[in-house]
């Protein structure tokens, strides 16, 4: 069963807030609730509006609606009785001690005021969780962080069905984020060429920034924590951390890497008023606001996914990791969606730098300094609404059934 009334059943703040829009917030919760459970008693499930309801603002609302749609989002069958262990499995597993020492550290993970015999059960429970996964997939390799992102489907829906949960996503999500590419894989090699592909969104957004980083040689192991963990090392609050969890799981196995990128972009300003060291921009940059405008950068995430998509970042990725030659993304990202639906030639333009400064300071819309983004062009859509959250979804649709074809191993 799954135990988080501590801190209640929570939704992120916006516009979902209460205040003096209850009347309204109701109605609009009430109909996203019902949206939800329509597209659940469809037959066949429509996960494609499920896909695009978790994205959409306020996500899946409550931790009930999440135990029901996570496992359609990583196509589990909830009725299916869980992995049995083997016998002695703590005395016969090579990473029991490490794992039981990251999760007796982990007591800021669990609801505040939980009853220490209830928290201790769910800290046991936790490692058999992780030491099951380890069993059954030989391939996969434990690393430091991968108790936070059990420990949150452990909150949310209970031992039974995390362990099916996590058992998909380590073998999905977070095995992916590129072919061959693994936070999973013996050394986090894999996991630093992830990150090269930072750099390179934030330079398409904001050269000047991206360039004051460059010169700080700050490099990007700052958000290493943020990605191995899916944020939920980091941030305090863990609605906060559900709710990017339904944002992550109905996306691109990439997307976090999209949503670290929008966090630094919104704090250009920060970053920019910093001494230009690493040491300065490294403090910095470690250490995530908790304030955060969690919708508004969800929103700017997909809308940067849809402009900027994996495949055409690769080779730049590939020029920071300074190393193998790297192919395009394997993914096939928005084929369909870039045919019709192209971002608008000026903007790629001003990326480029073959505007002239007056024609970009008058057929594109740019930012002053101060401003947190440079705005889109053509796609001023939100993932919210429209053209931008349907792409998301479309993108998610497309690798997830090669998954099950096991055509990326």
């Amino acid at each position: 069963m799954a135990l988080r009334s501590a801190q209640g059943d929570g939704h992120t703040s916006s516009r979902w807030d209460g205040g003096a829009g209850k009347t309204d917030f109701d109605a609009k919760r009430k109909k996203k609730v019902a949206e939800i459970h329509q597209a659940l008693n469809s037959d066949p499930t429509d996960v494609a509006a499920l896909r695009r309801l978790a994205i959409s603002e306020g996500g899946l609302l409550t931790d009930e609606i999440r135990r029901k749609v996570w496992p359609k989002l990583l196509n589990v069958n909830s009725s299916e009785p869980p992995p049995v262990p083997e016998q002695n499995l703590r005395q016969m597993s090579k990473d029991y001690q490490q794992v039981l020492l990251d999760v007796r550290r982990s007591l800021r993970r669990f609801p505040p005021g939980m009853p220490e015999g209830q928290r201790e059960g769910l800290q046991e429970e936790l490692i058999d969780i992780i030491l099951l996964v380890l069993e059954r997939n030989p391939q996969l390799h434990y690393y430091q962080g991968y108790h936070d992102i059990v420990v949150t489907f452990l909150l949310v829906v209970g031992k039974r069905l995390a362990t099916s949960l996590v058992e998909k996503l380590s073998t999905h999500h977070v095995r992916y984020q590129c072919r061959g590419t693994d936070f999973m894989d013996p050394t986090m090699d894999n996991t630093k060429h992830i990150l090269n592909y930072l750099m390179p969104i934030i330079d398409q957004v904001n050269p000047e920034l991206h360039d004051f980083m460059q010169s700080a040689e700050v490099g990007t192991i700052f958000a290493l924590s943020w990605l191995i963990t899916w944020f939920g090392h980091v941030l305090s609050d863990f609605r906060h951390v559900v709710r990017l969890y339904d944002f992550f799981l109905a996306c691109h196995p990439l997307m976090p890497i999209y949503f670290a990128a929008v966090i630094v972009l919104y704090r250009e300003q920060e970053v920019l008023d910093c001494d230009c060291d690493m040491a300065s921009v490294h403090h910095l940059l470690s250490q995530i606001p908790q304030d955060l405008p969690y919708e508004t950068l969800i929103s700017r995430a997909g809308d940067l996914f849809v402009q900027f998509p994996p495949s055409e970042l690769a080779r730049k990725a590939a020029a920071h990791q300074q190393a193998e030659k790297t192919a395009a993304s394997t993914f096939k990202d928005f084929e369909l969606v870039s045919a019709q639906q192209r971002p608008d030639m000026v903007l790629r333009q001003r990326f480029r730098g073959l505007l002239r400064p007056e024609d970009r300071t008058k057929d594109v819309l740019t930012k002053p300094r101060t401003n947190r983004f440079v705005k889109l062009a053509v796609m001023g859509l939100t993932v919210a609404l429209g053209a931008a959250a349907l792409a998301v979804v479309k993108s998610a649709l497309e690798w997830a059934p090669k998954f099950q074809l096991q055509l990326f191993p």
